[in-house]
């Protein structure tokens, strides 16, 4: 069977071909919302380098078409409901999401624990499906967070399938922590990856959030890997038993992958 092959994420020149200012622009704008959240005409106009006339126009024609929303101010942008429903359509058209569900199922019900779907997208990992631990004490995570690489135990797992050189490639010129335990040394995070490739699963504790360990496992569906499946457990919860556990799971699941090869046709 034919294996899914996904390329690296084109930049704006892509191809020879001249980005559209105003389409560009369009997109700058949801990106900023979606990962800055609401803001006003006079900080999106400062954070985009934009007149705020020629801005203000261009939010207003988003607005019109239901991509951005304002609050009851009307002074305050933020996305709006066009937004949601472009990408629950994503997620219901995503092959990747739907082939592995019976997976997260089976992973959800035999750890008790959070479980997450992520695929690699540039320097981070987004968060494409999730099953709820049974635990009232649980990682609060959503749908299409995105976080920094190294700092996640998904991304590790990624980029352990690259080699080095192209691993590096894909990390900041400066590794910001996102919790005081993160790692933001790179040779560290290399050595880090020859760890992953011996035992075949990455491990992370509080760095991407306090309290919470990961491990997650690359997922056989592209050459280099871009997902991984994870699963966290509050510290509180993580012995050596459920750790085992969770590891034996995980390494199960991509094994029964492994056995069968994911197709455009299955």
């Amino acid at each position: 069977m034919d294996e899914i092959l996904y390329s690296e994420r084109m930049g704006e020149n892509s191809g020879g071909t001249q980005p559209v200012k105003s389409a560009a622009r369009a997109l700058d704008i949801l990106e900023d919302l979606a990962a800055n959240g609401p803001a006003s005409l006079h900080v999106l106009a400062t954070r985009m380098g934009l007149p705020k006339s020629s801005l203000h126009a261009l939010l207003r024609t988003m607005q019109a078409r239901g991509w951005i929303e304002t609050d009851a101010t009307d002074t305050l942008y933020a996305l709006g409901i066009h937004s949601l429903l472009v990408g629950s359509a994503y997620l219901d058209g995503d092959l990747i999401v739907g082939r592995t569900a019976p997976l997260l199922d089976e992973l959800a019900r035999a750890t008790g624990e959070t479980v997450h779907l992520a695929r690699l997208e540039g320097g981070h990992v987004v968060y494409t499906a999730k099953r709820e631990s049974v635990h009232p004490l649980r990682m609060f995570s959503a749908v299409g967070r995105r976080l920094p690489v190294y700092s996640t135990a998904l991304g590790r797992a990624i980029l352990a399938e690259m080699d080095d050189e192209r691993a590096r490639a894909l990390l900041p010129a400066v590794l910001d922590p996102v919790t005081p335990h993160t790692n933001t040394d790179p040779e560290r995070l290399i050595g880090l990856l020859a760890e992953v490739r011996r035992d075949g699963y990455a491990v992370e504790h509080e760095e991407s959030c306090i309290g919470l360990a990961c491990i997650a496992v690359a997922l056989p569906f592209t050459q280099p890997g871009r997902y991984a499946i994870s699963v966290s457990v509050p510290l509180a919860r993580l012995d050596d038993e459920s750790r085992k556990n969770v590891v034996e799971q995980l390494l199960a699941a991509r094994q029964s992958l492994e056995h069968q090869p994911f197709s455009r046709k299955s």
